[in-house]
């Protein structure tokens, strides 16, 4: 061939390969125009249709909300999506790279959509498609932020291409950082676990920084399919998926291949997340759920992380706790015995540990023990416990256990243990002290209530509610006796009453007579004629022995004299008014109220007077720390400093609170009411020895029962009742059911506490008087007491030599006879339901 058709030819090639080249080009930029116009279509099909992302900046997921007590103790903890938010330059670098060589390796470079990766599938699926396996994903890490926030997991092309025009406009708008922040704080990893923070406490009890390579590299591959990676389900599955994220790692450069082998040969150790520690105060921590839940939302709390600190104190609150449950056990074994819990038989007892380990006996046992009676005989029961544990039971503390009939009725006494129980019987049993001589743990045999009641103490001088017990158990019922119950509080409202005639101008010693009394009813219904406890009359007595002894015909007559008006209003003021009428029967309790309110109005007599209201709530913070409601918002600059020296004054806070009562008639009251323990209705408080005060209530036939008191620096009140009112029982007082609970709440409380006496105010004088008659000492004085006068009402005369004779004609300012008209010495009309006792 010549050198010159050589040439031709090398020119012909080249302008076919020119040609090509054009052709190709031209066909690129026909593509390229047909597919900007394809995507130009697609925006503006969809555009209109994407949901705004622009909240994402803004974005806080719903995380964890957290209740604490008055010590910063953890009581609940509240979430639909149990999650802890981590930012992103707190999360360890490897946990983003196992991340990325799993999800997105691609993922700092591409613009939201990974074109490589798409192409890639798509070969893949076709081949997947053959062999009938699942198809594979190209989702981008920016793509899956799209999905799991703005879209839906239907499967569909109008889904992915929204998914894939949002990752365009979401990588525009955020930095990629931004990106994989939310990614690793919302992805779903399993074993409800919302981001990597909470899978690496719920897989392997462990905070990120704590993980190994081979946790993280588990933890990572689990977005795939998180049910699928269980290793509890299919561990073959799991290390399978462990291992393709390790070597994804190697590929991409992240570890090298000694560290992929030492996290390959690791096996996948699941320890569940620790128990949290938690104290409890359920009927409490669930008033407080309430009220947030009321006031925010429930999306408001339950998503919102917050950090919620109360008042309550722990160890009061499990003082009260067993002290409610203690009386009202005590109360119900007076009542009889109504049977074990059931019988396993023959069968049972031949595994016996295995089936009380089983047994469920429906409430929170705190101090008791389920228990199974192996043998029992005359003067013992042999009992067993789960895990195989013995004890025994003694015919001494079976002897309550006198059966009850259907109708109530208590049988034969206890002279056999086997007359009460049986083997197989599972039964409640408390560890009780154990007898002199005698060897091993000593058991009580208990039952579950039917009788149940309520605790509530606060500080008197803040509203502080430092515990609340709203029943015998939280697990039974949530019903919340200290908040929801309204009772009638029969004479535990009558400090109101003698408070009242204190402000018109009366004082403790006035005289009031107590004999008996009928009152025509203005609606027609006849006449009402109260009485007191045992229908007794005394005859004129002072007004400090009027509510010592708890005299309701004395009470009545004060009514009638100083007029229902007053004492309405002070109750209103008190906040303790309720359903009051203006009638005489309120005056002895008829109103109705819950315990916790009572008890503020209590507080608020030895406070001195000053207005308060129940608060369970110290402080809530968002998850950034910021405050969103604070209890106390008094300011104190003063208390900014940076140490505190010993000569600087201590600050001095403002104090925001109304007076509602004259600071010298509640010391008068206060006084009064200490006099309810020293010689009343309360003695049973004076096994304390510490300055108490309070009054008894107990309604008619004995349906319900109260004692409200106080120390100088805590208010407590105890209600027992049965929640479908009925009586009690002969001789059951709130002396003899609510007051023993009160004084144990009352003595753990004090335990360690100084002796502190009730703060005398400005403007009083304590006088020398007679008990009696409420006049100086005289001749014939058996008792002297100090009494509490504002200065210019002290009594000028002294008590005669017959104290009896002249009473009648000593009253300074009460009356000693009834209004006229209003006096019968007989009738038999029943005191009215709302009439009031002890």
């Amino acid at each position: 061939m010549s050198k010159k058709t050589s040439t031709r030819k090398q020119r012909s090639w080249l302008s076919r390969f020119a040609g090509g080249l054009a052709s190709l080009a031209l066909f690129g930029i026909v593509v390229a125009v047909i597919g900007g116009a394809f995507g130009l279509w697609l925006m503006s099909r969809y555009a209109d249709d994407l949901p705004d992302y622009a909240h994402l900046a803004q974005y806080e997921p719903p995380t964890v909300t957290r209740v604490h007590a008055g010590n910063g103790q953890l009581l609940a903890e509240y979430a639909k999506e149990r999650r802890v938010f981590v930012p992103i330059e707190a999360i360890p670098l490897r946990i983003k790279q196992a991340f990325l060589s799993a999800e997105d390796k691609s993922f700092y470079s591409h613009p939201g959509v990974d074109f490589r990766g798409i192409a890639r599938a798509v070969i893949d699926n076709i081949q997947r498609l053959r062999d009938n396996r699942r198809p594979v994903g190209a989702s981008t890490i920016t793509q899956q932020v799209a999905k799991n926030f703005l879209l839906t997991n239907e499967v569909s092309i109008d889904r992915k291409i929204k998914e894939a025009l949002l990752a365009f406009r979401i990588e525009q708008a955020f930095t990629k950082d931004q990106i994989l922040e939310l990614y690793l704080n919302q992805i779903f990893l399993g074993y409800r676990s919302h981001g990597v923070a909470a899978a690496a406490l719920n897989y392997f009890n462990k905070s990120l920084d704590e993980l190994t390579l081979a946790e993280i590299a588990f933890i990572a591959g689990l977005p795939k399919a998180p049910s699928s990676y269980d290793p509890a389900k299919n561990m073959e599955a799991a290390l399978g998926r462990r291992s393709y994220v390790i070597r994804r790692m190697v590929e991409d450069g992240y570890i090298g291949q000694i560290d992929a082998d030492e996290a390959n040969a690791e096996p996948i150790a699941v320890q569940r997340r620790d128990a949290t520690e938690i104290t409890r105060a359920d009927f409490f921590t669930e008033e407080v759920r309430r009220i947030l839940v009321q006031q925010f939302g429930e999306e408001g709390f339950y998503e919102g992380g917050w950090s919620v600190r109360t008042t309550v104190d722990p160890s009061l609150q499990v003082i009260a706790d067993k002290a409610l449950r203690k009386g009202l056990s005590a109360y119900d074994r007076r009542q009889g015995w109504r049977g074990p819990l059931t019988n396993i038989g023959a069968e049972g007892l031949e595994d016996w540990p295995a089936a009380i380990e089983e047994f469920d006996p429906g409430f929170d046992l705190m101090n008791w023990q389920t228990a199974i009676v192996v043998e029992s005989g005359g003067s013992a029961a042999q009992i067993g416990f789960a895990g195989g544990g013995t004890g025994q039971i003694v015919l001494g503390d079976v002897g309550w256990a006198r059966w009850l009939d259907a109708d109530g009725n208590q049988g034969a006494e206890v002279s056999r243990v086997d007359q009460i129980l049986a083997a197989g019987d599972v039964i409640l049993v408390e560890e009780i002290e154990p007898e002199e001589g005698r060897e091993g743990p000593r058991y009580g045999l208990r039952q579950i209530p039917q009788i149940d009641g309520a605790v509530v103490a606060m500080n008197p001088h803040t509203g502080r509610v430092l515990a609340m017990s709203g029943g015998f158990s939280f697990q039974m019922g949530q019903f919340n006796r200290a908040t929801q119950a309204k009772r009638q509080p029969g004479s535990a409202f009558k400090p109101f009453v003698y408070l009242a005639a204190l402000e018109q101008g009366w004082t403790p010693a006035d005289i009031v007579l107590d004999a008996p009394i009928v009152i025509d009813r203005s609606d027609g219904s006849g006449k009402w004629k109260p009485t007191n406890y045992g229908d007794r009359f005394y005859g004129p007595s002072t007004l400090r022995l009027g509510i010592e002894k708890s005299r309701n015909l004395m009470t009545v007559r004060l009514a009638q004299e100083i007029g229902m008006r007053p004492i309405v209003d002070l109750a209103a003021r008190a906040g303790v008014a309720g359903r009051a009428e203006f009638n005489l029967s309120t005056a002895l309790g008829a109103n109705e109220i819950d315990l916790t309110t009572l008890t503020a109005g209590y507080a608020m007599i030895v406070n001195g007077g000053k207005k308060i209201t129940p608060s369970l709530i110290e402080r809530i913070q968002d998850r950034h720390g910021q405050t969103l409601i604070r209890r106390d918002e008094r300011q104190c600059t003063d208390c900014l400093i940076g140490q505190w020296r010993t000569d600087l004054t201590p600050p001095q806070l403002p104090d925001f609170r109304d007076q509602i009562i004259d600071a010298r008639h509640a010391y008068q009251m206060t006084a009064m009411l200490k006099g309810v323990v020293e010689r009343g209705t309360g003695a049973r408080a004076l096994s304390i020895g510490k300055p108490l005060a309070g009054k008894t209530g107990t309604t008619n036939e004995s349906r319900d029962t109260w004692y409200v008191g106080f120390a100088p620096d805590l208010a407590l009140g105890v209600y027992v009742g049965f929640d479908t009112p009925k009586p009690l029982g002969d001789g059951e007082t709130g002396s003899s059911v609510a007051l023993p609970i009160w004084v144990d709440v009352m003595s753990g409380a004090l335990a360690d506490q100084p002796s502190t006496p009730f703060r005398t105010p400005p403007g009083i004088s304590l006088v020398r008087v007679d008990a009696k008659t409420g006049l100086l000492p005289g001749p014939s004085t058996e008792t002297i007491i100090a009494e509490a006068f504002i200065p210019g009402t002290e009594p000028l005369e002294s008590s005669p030599r017959n104290n009896a004779a002249t009473a009648n004609s000593a009253s300074t300012g009460g009356t000693a006879t009834a209004s006229p008209g209003t006096v019968s010495s007989g009738g038999s009309d029943p005191a009215p339901s709302a009439g009031g006792l002890y």
